[in-house]
């Protein structure tokens, strides 16, 4: 059988969605079928809802969505970790229970990793899960969990073992949040907003197929899952098809309308540094010939084209089917130092207006909303200092190992990265 092409596959797929891609269906009839087909998720094992291609031909995929204007799968937000954490260390139980469900989107998922005393250093999460009775009890407390108040389940890391070093004690669970034993309360934020929640564990239960890998491995996947969010965080979100946001006929015309042009403030603020929003800005009040003005732009211009580069790296590292790696916190990183400059610029353009908030403010109070929020996007989702470890700690075995193979001419090289992750761990 031969290998498929960009051209065949650039043609299997328009064909399928010119046949059965209908902007009238409701939105879970039309993902049942795409799930059905494979073509939602194409670069998934095909006994697992995909096609078995690579990325770079996933891609070619994607581009056909767009190209039609035709809705995806729901990939968007946690639902999407939770899916490639099982794809890569689930059992066929789960990938059975889950995986459909979350593409279809019938399932809403939060991540429960945050806790009020580990925050960046997540290895020393003091969650616990007890097994009694041939179920796991969960007590304890996570912290800055989003969608927690509307989600059906969470992937939860929690101790299990007391008794060995903090990063072999952890487990990976999945856990209903619909249950007696969670409480979900909203945290108020400065802009007034609930973006996130604090969720209390009192003898929340866990069936045991729900533990997701070994017992004590809960640091590899959670691993995975935090190197999936910083691919996604690297890459942008603009590379799939479009979301059920922008299209059908199901949302109110004049809504839908504001919400696509203010979709690219009202995302997280890593969202927001997009400078030709700046510039439309700037021309729209009149400020583009101001030289500061157009000095700030230019400077935001090159740290986004910065930023950009990083995300081609991160896109052609997984079109070559490498797994997430220290791109995608690069890719956050500068996101995060993006987002900040263009808050600083959006600021600067709109002058006092920009203090303003309410429906009646300029742009409907989404200036304030930016400055207020951007800051949060230094750390927001992200385990920077455990991501450090991580990566030092790789780079130093990968270091020694090509020193015990090739000699000593990189051994210098080796000790290098083994003195840094010593510096950076306290080691």
């Amino acid at each position: 059988m031969s290998q498929p092409t960009q051209e065949t596959v650039r043609a299997e797929a328009r064909a399928w969605l010119e046949a059965n891609w209908d902007p009238d269906l409701d939105l879970k009839t039309w993902r049942a079928k795409l799930v059905e087909s494979g073509w939602g998720m194409p670069a998934w094992p095909k006994e697992w809802h995909g096609k078995g291609l690579s990325a770079a031909l996933a891609a070619v995929v994607d581009k056909e969505f767009r190209a039609l204007g035709a809705i995806g799968v729901a990939r968007s937000g946690p639902r999407m970790l939770a899916a490639a954490t099982l794809l890569e260390h689930g059992s066929d139980f789960l990938k059975e229970k889950f995986l459909r469900r979350i593409l279809t989107g019938e399932d809403h998922w939060c991540q429960l990793f945050s806790e009020p005393g580990s925050g960046s250093d997540l290895a020393g999460a003091m969650t616990r899960a007890d097994f009694k009775d041939g179920q796991w009890i969960v007590n304890g407390q996570k912290v800055w969990t989003t969608s927690a108040h509307h989600a059906q389940y969470g992937f939860l890391l929690a101790r299990t073992d007391w008794n060995v070093p903090k990063h072999q004690g952890l487990s990976y669970f999945i856990i209903e949040m619909e249950q007696p034993g969670v409480l979900v309360q909203p945290l108020r934020q400065m802009n007034g907003h609930a973006s996130f929640n604090q969720v209390f564990f009192t003898d929340a239960v866990v069936p045991t197929e729900y533990l997701v890998a070994n017992l004590g491995e809960g640091w590899k996947v959670a691993t995975t899952t935090l190197m999936h969010e910083r691919r996604a965080a690297a890459e942008g979100m603009a590379s799939g098809p479009q979301s059920a946001k922008r299209v059908g006929k199901a949302y109110d015309q004049e809504r839908a309308e504001f919400a696509i042009t203010m979709e690219p403030y009202t995302w997280y603020p890593q969202r927001a540094g997009r400078p030709d929003l700046v510039i439309e800005r700037a021309q729209a009040t009149g400020r583009n010939t101001d030289p500061v003005v157009r000095q700030e732009i230019a400077k935001l211009l090159t740290l986004h084209r910065a930023a950009h580069w990083t995300q081609r790296r991160a896109r052609a590292a997984q079109q070559l089917g490498r797994p997430p790696g220290p791109e995608g916190s690069l890719g956050k990183l500068v996101g995060s130092h993006v987002a900040r400059a263009s808050a600083n610029v959006h600021t600067l353009i709109n002058a006092a207006d920009a203090m303003l908030t309410g429906d009646d403010s300029p742009m409907n109070g989404i200036i304030a909303e930016i400055l207020v929020s951007t800051p949060a996007a230094s750390i927001a989702g992200r385990h920077r200092r455990d991501s450090a470890q991580h990566h030092c700690r790789t780079r130093a075995g990968h270091a020694q190992g090509t020193a015990h193979r090739h000699g000593s001419a990189v051994q210098g090289r080796a000790e290098k990265y083994g003195a840094a992750t010593r510096a950076m761990t306290g080691a």
